[in-house]
């Protein structure tokens, strides 16, 4: 007989032993659990099998052309996967575990499915410093292919109940360590031939890699994808943005940084490191304040600050068309 009342998706359970064996046993049946990293809430599944990783695109509507980050537990395991020079090991051993992604040639007995590449000959891997990922990694043995757990396109996550609203019945399970300590996805950069190009900015900054090889990373524009985050959609919350903004309009909610308070200010202090890890969550809520248009103070491109106005210039590149918007039953003097 059915159950008239079966439970919903996706179940929230706190991060501990039995959520991580709950999670370990959905992803050897196939499907896609989300788990939170350093950097935001990842949506994981078995890199090595194809239908797992076809899970992941269902579940986000993520373009086929756009490939996945692969989590692995430590160098080694890295080097069971990706080709690495002495430039790509010297990053590893500096920034390993953390919030770095390498994009490298594939091995070819690598093992990892096909659609994770995107039909690429590179794989774009890190190694998680999150204790949770780090479980989920231990107990399922295998590597994951984990993107942020949203529905593509849209804001990335930082909590647990971001990933529930997201992608809502999608997914079976959720579980829940808090929020993400960095907020922002990893950075991404392309080792070839003695030389760094950095595909997508993120925690780990340009004189980070520049003080760590004393190599420039390059910055290249290229309508090619070569790494996840690099679709001018990307990151996009559902009203339109507008940059540099002192002020705001009526109809605008303000975020705001250093003097500008805005109607949640990012940090007070100024500081990059508080912002990028209350961006996503004020983009959220944002989304949910009745507004019609979000309007964002003006952010300093250097350091972290690049990575911030990275996220947000893509949403507010012109032609931008935003998806569907949800309005917050709450008036803008209800806020």
């Amino acid at each position: 007989m059915t159950d008239p009342n079966p439970p919903k998706r996706p179940t929230i359970r706190p991060y501990g032993s039995a959520a991580i064996a709950e999670a370990a046993a959905l992803i050897r049946a196939g499907e896609p659990v989300a788990i939170a990293t350093e950097t935001v809430y990842g949506l994981a599944a078995d890199a090595t099998r194809g239908e797992s990783v076809a899970a992941i695109y269902a579940a986000k509507g993520r373009p086929s052309f756009n490939p996945l980050i692969v989590h692995v537990l430590d160098l080694a395991a890295a080097e069971q996967i990706a080709e690495f020079d002495p430039l790509a090991q010297k990053l590893a051993a500096t920034f390993w575990p953390g919030p770095l992604t390498l994009v490298l040639p594939l091995r070819s007995d690598s093992g990892i499915a096909s659609l994770v590449t995107a039909g690429l000959a590179t794989i774009a891997i890190r190694v998680p410093a999150h204790t949770a990922m780090r479980a989920l990694l231990e107990a399922t043995g295998v590597p994951l292919a984990a993107p942020s757990a949203n529905a593509s396109g849209n804001i990335s996550p930082t909590r647990a109940a971001h990933v529930a609203q997201s992608l809502a019945d999608r997914i079976p399970l959720v579980i829940d360590a808090g929020p993400t300590v960095l907020g922002l996805e990893s950075t991404i950069v392309a080792v070839t031939d003695d030389m760094l190009r950095l595909l997508r900015p993120g925690p780990i900054t340009t004189e980070m890699l520049r003080n760590a090889t004393g190599l420039t990373p390059l910055t290249f524009s290229s309508n090619n994808i070569e790494a996840p985050g690099q679709l001018a959609s990307h990151y996009a919350p559902s009203l339109p943005i507008r940059l540099n903004a002192e002020t705001a309009t009526p109809e605008e909610w303000h975020i705001g940084f250093g003097p500008i308070s805005g109607d949640r200010s990012l940090s007070p202090e100024g500081n990059p490191i508080t912002a990028a890890a209350n961006l996503f969550e004020a983009l959220h809520q944002a989304d949910a304040s009745g507004c019609t248009a979000i309007a964002v103070a003006p952010i300093p491109h250097d350091g972290l600050g690049a990575a911030i106005n990275d996220r947000l210039a893509r949403p507010a590149a012109p032609g931008k068309s935003p998806p569907t918007p949800f309005v917050s039953s709450l008036s803008r003097t209800q806020r």
